[in-house]
């Protein structure tokens, strides 16, 4: 892939443009009146109950919430005047997000935790917005194959960089799509976060990773991996170098988990040709969600990435791929049991989740 054409916007904003073979990007100045950024920024403060940082972002009660679709601000802007993306048309985007619940350069180290006082520190880090195509109306699951290699290609790019920064500890990319999941703009579209910690979610597997190896002797990921394959009950796809299964305690009412066959950190570590597979099988698992019901599938697609580093090391990449959707006319809400105490009460088993998922 060739390096992407580098914009600014009219706040001093990164805009990154990734392009098909022969196509060339043509952007224009950002002509927007925009306030200048620095003016806020979030604060991270930790929660002594559980052991956990959390973000307080104030400025994101601003952020555009379901705008007309001739008022999105990520479709092509060819005046400058009116779109996060100044440009008559473009293929794949990556920008600064307006409205980050991170943000912040330069040299960040967190605060040491002991203590018993109240403890805060800076929303250090960054907070990326990537337009997976132009077209308001598409998704992911609808891209021809050359394209959706090239969003891969773009996660690889910025895992790459936001990695390569200070104080940036994890890098998560991952897509939130339809409103009942809660997102704000319905154009095709995910985000990419460097965070300054390691997120509770991954601290836990790690934890759990690491007892695994000081009991067996064998990385945790790769042994449920195994077992998965080894049943497979509830694989729904697969190819020579991934498997997308369901998972044996999934929590949602649709989840399906996708693993590269060999052990991985993060798509750094995959050659091209594991990505043309790890591109494959994602779009098709995608377009089986499509197909489930007669209305779009919500969902979050979460990949999962670690440092080639003494702290992650037990971390084997994957993608967890989760919808509330429990039938075709009720969503799962994450009530009292789930939100209070973290207790999952799945309403479907998966082994026939999986089943319809090999249907479609």
């Amino acid at each position: 892939m060739t390096q992407p054409l580098r914009w600014t916007l009219a706040d001093g904003r990164e805009q990154l443009y990734f392009s098909l073979p022969g196509h060339t990007p043509a952007p224009v100045g950002d002509r927007r009146p925009l306030p200048p950024r620095g003016n806020q920024q979030s604060e991270l403060r930790f929660d002594r109950q559980t052991g956990q940082w959390v973000v307080i972002a104030a400025l994101r009660q601003d952020r555009t919430y379901l705008p007309a679709a001739d008022q999105c601000p990520l479709c092509p802007g060819p005046t400058g005047e009116t779109s996060e993306v100044p440009a008559p048309d473009y293929d794949v985007v990556v920008f600064e997000n307006r409205f980050p619940s991170l943000s912040g350069g330069g040299e960040f180290t967190l605060p040491d935790t002991a203590g018993a006082e109240f403890l805060s520190a800076p929303g250090h880090g960054r907070c990326e917005v990537i337009c997976f195509s132009s077209d308001h109306t598409g998704a992911f699951s609808q891209l021809p194959l050359p394209h959706a290699r090239l969003v891969v290609s773009a996660w690889r790019h910025r895992t790459a960089d936001l990695l390569s920064r200070n104080g940036i500890e994890q890098v998560f990319c991952f897509e939130n799509r339809g409103e009942a999941i809660g997102v704000t703009l319905n154009h095709p579209h995910g985000q990419i976060y460097g965070y300054p910690y390691l997120t509770p979610r991954t601290e836990q597997m790690l934890r759990v990773a690491g007892e695994h190896r000081a009991r067996n002797g064998t990385n945790l990921f790769a042994d449920l991996l195994a077992r998965e394959r080894a049943d497979s009950v509830r694989v729904v796809a697969q190819t020579d170098s991934f498997t997308a299964f369901v998972p044996f305690a999934a929590r949602w009412p649709v989840e399906v988990h996708i693993y590269p066959n060999r052990f991985a950190h993060s798509l750094l570590d995959l050659d091209d040709s594991e990505l043309d597979e790890f591109t494959e099988i994602y779009r098709d698992v995608l377009q089986r969600f499509d197909r489930m019901y007669p209305t779009e599938l919500p969902y979050i697609s979460a990949l999962h990435q670690y440092r080639d580093s003494e702290r992650q090391r037990e971390g084997y990449f994957h993608v967890e791929l989760m919808s509330v959707r429990r039938s075709e006319n009720k969503l799962k809400y994450l009530a009292g049991s789930e939100s209070a105490m973290d207790a999952f009460i799945s309403d479907v088993t998966p082994e026939s989740v999986a089943q319809r998922l090999r249907e479609v």
